[in-house]
């Protein structure tokens, strides 16, 4: 798995954030929570990248299909 997998959060206002939270120590949890609204669409950028749609944002993730499958699969079997 790729350990610098990267994200984005995009809301349509400050409004829709609910809370973020940021210890103070290195290495220390970080917490972020918003309101996406209704969901719109799930779908896959270039195969590349994992997009969930919301009335209020959108959450992106560096998360390939085959990825995803195997992920999906893995919590099958469990």
């Amino acid at each position: 798995m790729n350990e610098r997998r990267t994200f984005s959060v995009e809301l349509n206002s400050k409004n829709h954030v609910k809370n973020i939270f940021l210890a103070e120590g290195f290495g220390e949890p970080v917490l972020i929570e918003g309101v996406l609204g209704n969901l719109e669409e799930l779908g896959m950028i270039e195969g590349a990248l994992l997009e969930i749609k919301g009335s209020n944002g959108v959450i992106r993730i560096d998360l390939n299909e085959e990825e995803l499958r195997s992920l999906f699969k893995k919590k099958e079997s469990s």
